[in-house]
């Protein structure tokens, strides 16, 4: 998964794949204000929420163009191609795609027609009923998005398919209306027309949303730090089941769906960036609690700390407070290894790791190591990281994990393995132990977990570890699946 600078940490093997989130979403109303650069900068601070593809539209009030192409924002996007985004409205999105391949056609935001006009739409989340959604559409349509329309043609995202039913008559605002009821599983959206701006959210809330507010106008995005790097003030989190719209006549909210709060908790433990703040909670602070937390648990005789750079990094602080081991880094993160579109020799990828991460020899030799990672997903990544810190000269390695075991897929974004490929669904903790080549292995408790974040357990989703989800398949043989795994099926049934 990715952080702040674009790089990933977990995918760190050659082939090797962690946790993906969705999609980042940002939009701007704001005339006067460049909205094209404001975008482009917000999409930068949302960048670890999907390096696939980046896309921004923007209206002038008259039309809505958009740019849109594979790669990370930096590298879509320059002077030139903002130049031609002209407007005071505009909406972005950073992709991974848990959902639909990974080519050009599934970028977004998605544009389609309305009979007023054009709208175009970015998605943070996944739909977990999108063949009922599908069969819906064929029936008010006369089956013409699937037989003619870019359904068929290869785009195959939860976003074109809202996209499409928001093609009926009326203002937009009503037709969001009418479809967020139907809608199931996890849903931000940023929308707009060539009018006004609209932000809308599941009513679960699962994955985040914030309202911002600038001198002279209005920002919605998936992290407080989006807000922070184009100098909007954080007003408040868009509501689970609210809409809101802002055009000329200014901000204008309702909640047109009741809500039943299950933000992730996933999100604390990796997923947003650790200077974003969720339901009034900093996330590194949480993050680092939780290794203070993991300390308690799972204490252990050691001469050093240090993490997996860069996501165990406030967890390895935390842990490090509490036992009162000395805290160092151990290993060095290459910063410009991303997504690896040039395959590594063969000579390269039998050193595996050494592509991302470097041990200081010098910091580790002779130690008994405390080593820090926020999850284990196959178990690969956190093998490889043992056996190069012992052929560092490592005395033991024990490795402490800031989440519980993860022994269920997602099904509202976040693009886990299936359920028989997590690592802990087969095995317990002493045999992963054995199985990652570690001395000893401890997870934080789920109560841990949950104290660290400051919020509710009722108002947290914990599925990916414990099973329980809060928005059910429609298929009840889809549970345990990969994402993608899912989407085929509904696919083939469709």
């Amino acid at each position: 998964m990715a952080r702040g600078d674009g790089t990933l940490s977990h995918d760190l093997l050659p082939g090797e794949k962690g946790p993906q989130d969705a999609c980042g979403v940002f939009g701007v109303f704001a005339p006067g204000e460049d909205v094209a650069k404001l975008t482009y900068y917000g999409l930068y601070a949302l960048q670890h929420r999907g390096q696939e593809s980046a896309g921004i539209a923007t209206s002038d009030g008259q039309q809505i163009l958009v740019y849109k192409d594979m790669g990370l924002v930096s590298q879509v996007f320059d002077e030139t191609s903002l130049e031609t985004l002209q407007g005071h409205i505009a909406i972005g999105h950073a992709r991974y795609s848990t959902t639909g391949g990974s080519v050009w056609s599934n970028a977004q935001p998605t544009l389609g027609p309305r009979p007023e006009g054009t709208v175009a739409l970015a998605h943070n989340g996944n739909l977990v009923n999108t063949a009922e959604l599908l069969a819906l559409l064929d029936e008010r349509t006369g089956g013409r998005h699937t037989r003619q329309g870019e359904l068929r043609r290869g785009n195959t995202t939860d976003t074109v398919l809202v996209t499409a039913l928001l093609d009926t008559e009326g203002p937009l605002d009503r037709a969001l209306k009418e479809v967020m009821p139907l809608l199931r599983g996890a849903y931000c959206f940023t929308v707009m027309d060539e009018r006004a701006l609209y932000a809308a959210r599941d009513p679960q809330g699962i994955r985040p949303l914030v309202l911002g507010r600038l001198e002279r106008g209005w920002v919605v995005a998936s992290e407080t730090a989006a807000l922070d790097i184009c100098g909007a003030s954080f007003v408040r989190e868009v509501r689970p089941g609210e809409l809101v719209v802002i055009d000329e006549q200014g901000l204008r909210c309702e909640q047109v769906l009741e809500p039943r709060p299950k933000g992730c908790v996933f999100e604390y433990v990796y997923l947003a960036r650790p200077d974003t703040r969720i339901s009034g909670r900093s996330v590194n602070e949480a993050r680092i609690e939780m290794g203070r937390r993991l300390a308690q648990e799972h204490p252990v005789e050691a001469d050093l700390v240090i993490p997996t750079p860069e996501s165990g990094t406030p967890a390895a602080i935390g842990y490090a407070q509490a036992s009162g081991i000395p805290y160092g880094q151990g290993m060095v993160k290459n910063a410009y290894v991303g997504r690896t579109f040039i395959q590594p020799s063969q000579t390269i990828r039998q050193l595996g790791i050494r592509l991302k991460l470097n041990p200081l020899r010098e910091v580790i030799e002779g130690k008994r190591l405390v080593v820090i990672d926020d999850s284990i997903v196959r178990g690969n990544t956190q093998r490889a990281v043992v056996r190069m810190l012992r052929e560092a000269g490592a005395a033991e390695v024990h490795v402490r994990i800031s989440s519980p075991p993860v022994q269920w897929p997602c099904y509202y974004g976040i693009d886990f393995a299936s359920r028989a490929e997590l690592i802990a669904n087969g095995l317990d903790v002493e045999e992963i132990a054995r199985s990652i080549g570690a001395d000893s292995l401890g997870y934080i408790s789920q109560e841990g977990m949950i104290a660290a974040t400051g919020q509710d357990r009722a108002d947290l989703c914990t599925a990916c570890f414990t099973g329980e989800y809060p928005v059910e398949l429609p298929d009840p043989s889809l549970r345990g699946k990969s994402v993608l795994e899912q989407r085929t099926s509904q696919e083939q049934t469709a």
